[in-house]
């Protein structure tokens, strides 16, 4: 392939294979590319594609950490120039100039690890706290007096918006989602069956992929909000189920039910307020 070898990355995607061994001499050499004028490319550990940063053991965590670091930039600055703790001047800057640091292309990257959740999660903790009123207020109790969602669970919210753009042509198809007619529940999404065949450690990555796990949030939408035709439509009715769902993400020092996914709560069928 006849290639700017300034301009490219070779990326090599590995599981269960230990850093040491990636690096012996002829094991290495598998793994480089040669470009047609001879020269070599090495194998990086991590590469950033359209802002995404992509990592060769398939985890999410250098994306988390790069976003997590902007975020905390941003958010010092704004509270640096802005003395006014108002609700509502707070969070209109928090949303615009902070929270979107943190969410783009994220139904790609949803991070599955509590760590990297928490990381997240933790900008928008520590800028609610600095708003009026919220200071004597955990971080559950902010997300429920503010009105507003945990970033986990918008990032579930977006995959579920982002499925039914599919759905209506809105966004190409591209990982082929197949859906189906239910005569009760509404529309429907083929889940693809798992290769039990497959070494167990592809198991979770299976599960967090985009493809399994967008296609089980849809599955479990009434039919009032899968059948909507607009957008708008379907983001008012779908604020409104999520609503249902209590709203507890992992925070260190406080113990929750569970993972705080929507797919948990359903598992579980609590499907009302409520709050360790």
């Amino acid at each position: 392939m006849k290639l700017h070898e300034d301009k490219f990355e070779v990326l090599n995607y590995h599981l269960n294979s230990s850093w040491l061994l990636r690096n012996l001499p002829f094991v290495a050499e598998l793994r480089q590319y040669d470009s047609s004028k001879g020269k070599t490319i090495s194998p990086a550990e991590v590469v950033r594609d359209l802002g995404v940063i992509i990592s060769s053991d398939c985890s999410w965590s250098p994306q988390v950490n790069n976003i997590v670091k902007e975020a905390r930039k941003m958010a010092s600055w704004v509270l640096s120039v802005f003395r006014d703790r108002s609700k509502f001047l707070m969070l209109t800057l928090f949303k615009s100039m902070v929270r979107s640091r943190l969410e783009y292309c994220c139904p790609v990257w949803n991070p599955s690890k509590v760590g990297d959740i928490q990381a997240i999660e933790s900008v928008q903790r520590q800028f609610t706290r600095r708003i009026n009123a919220c200071k004597d207020l955990n971080y559950w109790e902010r997300l429920k007096m503010l009105d507003i969602l945990s970033l986990q669970r918008r990032r579930e919210r977006y995959m579920i918006i982002h499925v039914w753009k599919m759905l209506n042509n809105h966004a190409p198809n591209n990982i082929e989602m197949t859906f189906y007619q239910h005569e009760r529940h509404g529309t429907r999404a083929n889940v693809p069956a798992y290769n039990y065949r497959a070494q167990k450690s592809v198991a979770s990555a299976y599960d967090d992929s985009f493809g399994i796990k967008a296609a089980r949030l849809w599955n479990i939408l009434p039919k009032v909000v899968n059948q909507q035709k607009t957008l708008d439509g379907l983001k008012v009715n779908l604020g409104t189920f999520l609503k249902k769902f209590p709203d507890t993400p992992p925070v260190p020092g406080y113990s929750s039910q569970n993972r705080n996914s929507l797919l948990d709560w359903c598992s579980e069928g609590l499907l009302s307020g409520g709050r360790t």
